[in-house]
């Protein structure tokens, strides 16, 4: 395998993990490296650039219409009165059409907010239906909380209500727009507590808990995965490109862990047990928790191998390590469903933040995987890629770029030696052991045989004679008394 002469390791910028925009607050690969407020700052704006667009747009086509009309009508004044109102017609026709997609793309009337918050209000059939256990379960545990907030409770509860009866009848909305709603009405509601009902901001942070956990355990089956993106494509994807590349040593990550050692192999697979339980969460809070704790077991690993606190640097490589070992289950959708539905100030401080946005980086330098990424020549990489062969144990010490690849290959075919050889005594002295092993079970189990033989010796005593018959005639004893005889008695 032909290596670089030196040894890249994977590094990211902390600045790198910031939002763009520059506002002190972590971006994410899936708002194109902006923070959640700027994103949706971004996509107001280009929301809006695309309406005006799309309403020149149908201005101009209206506008071409016209003009073809009129000039149909001057160069066609002899046509009779028939084909004049077909004309006619059809040019109303389409006109009623460009109309219809101008206010389409107009913001609604203030008649028609009204009209939708009425229908909002109406019961839906979903939200009184028979809800899972687990629903009835978080429900009683929001009521519970709620109480303790008094009239802010009520509030809360009333809009949070509200909010379910208004989504339940907007399924058809896009993904986008339905994350949209849920990221206003985070806000509202923290506005809300904080500047009508003067609640701490301590405890609006609670609040806001529990509304997402309550919010999101209802909405979960209708927002996770849902048939109209293309999430589940992009989680074959990613299944698919975990599993090529299983072939990743940790040498080749600069993955500062040595799972030799007992305990940082338990951190291992608790790190791997972590990112596969978020597939098993509902709530966006209890999937970042889970990946919190698996951030946690690989920094505690970096620092018993290591034997010092371990840094940003050496936490990246390691997290990319764990998820290509681990494979979790629907990884986009999961990073996707948190993106879209989790309440923004999580993801956009705090050590939930940090840990979500590095695993958004280990995901897209797993999808950009490459040769020079690993140190490896492209023959070797698209060898491993193709399954024609398997890497081999890499040494861990890098050389200085001053020496010659000569004194390079003679130190790794040394050093394989000196694996090799020690591996022969190992065998020789674990066939010697058992060869004594085997030597002494069997003068065991003899020396046992013989003492047994010795406490209890085998007697072979002779051929008893076979006994004679109760009623036959007794000659050598003549003391016994006749035999009975049967009587007659007269009755």
């Amino acid at each position: 395998m032909n290596l670089k002469s030196e040894r890249r390791g994977i590094h990211v910028d902390q600045s790198e993990l910031l939002c763009k925009k520059g506002c002190g607050y972590y971006g994410n690969p899936a708002w194109q490296g902006f923070c959640s407020k700027c994103w949706r700052e971004e996509y107001h704006k280009a929301r809006q650039k695309q309406i005006q667009e799309d309403w020149e747009l149908a201005e101009r086509l209206q506008r071409e219409e016209e003009e073809a009309y009129a000039s149909s009508q001057s160069t066609q004044g002899a046509q009779s009165l028939t084909f004049s109102k077909f004309e006619e017609k059809k040019t109303n026709e389409k006109t009623r059409k460009v109309t219809t997609v101008k206010k389409f793309f107009t913001a609604s009337s203030r008649a028609g907010a009204k009209k939708e918050i009425q229908e909002a209000k109406a019961p839906s059939p979903s939200i009184h239906r028979q809800a899972s256990i687990e629903t009835d379960r978080v429900s009683k545990e929001f009521i519970e909380f709620i109480r303790t907030y008094q009239k802010p409770g009520q509030d809360i509860y009333k809009q949070c209500k509200l909010f379910l009866d208004t989504v339940s009848h907007k399924r058809d909305l896009s993904i986008e727009e339905q994350s949209e709603c849920a990221q206003d009405f985070y806000q509202n509601v923290a506005d809300r507590l904080q500047t009508r009902w003067k609640v701490p901001p301590e405890k609006v942070e609670k609040a806001m808990d529990e509304v997402e956990k309550y919010i999101m355990t209802r909405q979960y089956k209708y927002v996770f995965c849902p048939e109209t993106t293309d999430d589940e494509k992009k989680d074959l994807a990613v299944q698919k490109r975990i599993r090529a590349l299983h072939w990743v040593t940790p040498q080749m990550l600069c993955v500062p862990v040595s799972e030799e050692i007992p305990e940082v192999s338990d951190m291992v697979v608790k790190a791997i047990t972590d990112i596969i339980e978020m597939d098993s969460k509902r709530v966006p809070r209890d999937k970042l928790a889970c990946i919190t704790k698996c951030s946690k077991h690989i920094f505690n690993a970096i620092k018993i191998t290591k034997n010092e606190p371990a840094s940003a640097d050496d936490f990246l490589p390691t997290l990319i390590y764990i998820v290509l070992k681990g494979n979790p289950p629907r990884l986009q959708s999961n990073i996707q469903y948190i993106t879209r539905f989790c309440n923004p100030s999580r993801l956009m401080t705090g050590e939930d933040g940090y840990y979500f946005t590095n695993l958004c980086c280990a995901v897209a330098f797993i999808e950009k995987l490459d040769a020079q990424s690993l140190n490896l020549s492209q023959e070797d990489f698209d060898r491993f890629m193709t399954g024609q062969t398997s890497p081999k144990k890499q040494e861990s010490d890098s050389f200085s770029p001053d020496v010659c690849l000569g004194v390079k290959q003679m130190c790794k075919s040394l050093d394989l030696l000196s694996q090799l050889n020690e591996r022969q005594e190992r065998i020789v002295s674990e066939a010697k052991k058992l060869e004594k092993d085997l030597i002494d079970w069997t003068d065991g189990i003899t020396k046992e045989v013989e003492d047994i033989v010795e406490k209890y010796p085998l007697e072979i005593k002779p051929k008893s004679q076979a006994l004679a018959a109760i009623d036959s005639e007794n000659v050598e004893n003549d003391k016994l008394p006749p035999p009975l005889q049967p009587q007659v008695y007269a009755g």
